[in-house]
């Protein structure tokens, strides 16, 4: 999957991760989906090198949704204070 399909599985995964992730964002759905992306990007390339998983496999979509989260949170402490 190219940089694009990834692209559009972070616009997904950023919606999803908003809706999985406890607590109230303060946050518009813009910055969301681009929280998403980010996760996604990094989650993906960098579970590929770590040599996790491979390029389209279904574990890469668990890896860009856990990545998301994780930026989710790291955003919300980061702006909290």
């Amino acid at each position: 999957m190219g940089i694009i399909g990834t692209i559009f599985i972070g616009l997904i995964v950023g919606l999803l991760a908003r809706f999985l992730k406890p607590g109230d964002d303060n946050m518009g759905w813009i910055m969301t989906i681009v929280l998403g992306i980010c996760g996604s990007v990094a989650a993906t390339y960098g579970g590929q090198a770590l040599g996790i998983y491979h390029a389209g496999e279904g574990a890469g979509f668990f890896g860009a949704l856990v990545g998301a989260i994780v930026l989710l949170v790291i955003f919300g402490f980061i702006k909290k204070n």
